[in-house]
């Protein structure tokens, strides 16, 4: 009888442990969903104020660049030039090839 306990206390204490991972994992998820969403948005904006033909690989490339940033530096500005810079020494290093 005090086996089964135990093996319920168990399983129990795994289902909540399992709960908080997957509920953590699904925020990120939205948030890095909602942020990308954002940043889309506005480095599609940016191409066609600088007249630069918009590309969604270059787009995707610079988003995950800010996304990546912003975690490690919870800076907005610094993220942004940071990948600006990265994005428009990629752009510029293609148009010489």
């Amino acid at each position: 009888m005090k086996a089964n306990k135990y093996k319920f206390f168990i399983f129990v204490n795994l289902m909540i442990l399992f709960n908080s991972f997957n509920s953590n994992y699904l925020a990120q998820t939205k948030q890095n969903s909602i942020i990308k969403l954002f940043c889309l948005q506005s480095v599609k904006e940016e191409m066609m104020k600088s007249e630069i033909e918009y590309s969604e690989e270059i787009a995707n490339e610079t988003c995950d660049c800010y996304y990546e940033e912003f975690m490690q530096t919870a800076s907005h500005q610094e993220a942004k030039t940071k990948c600006k810079l990265k994005t428009k020494e990629n752009l510029n290093h293609n148009r010489k090839i």
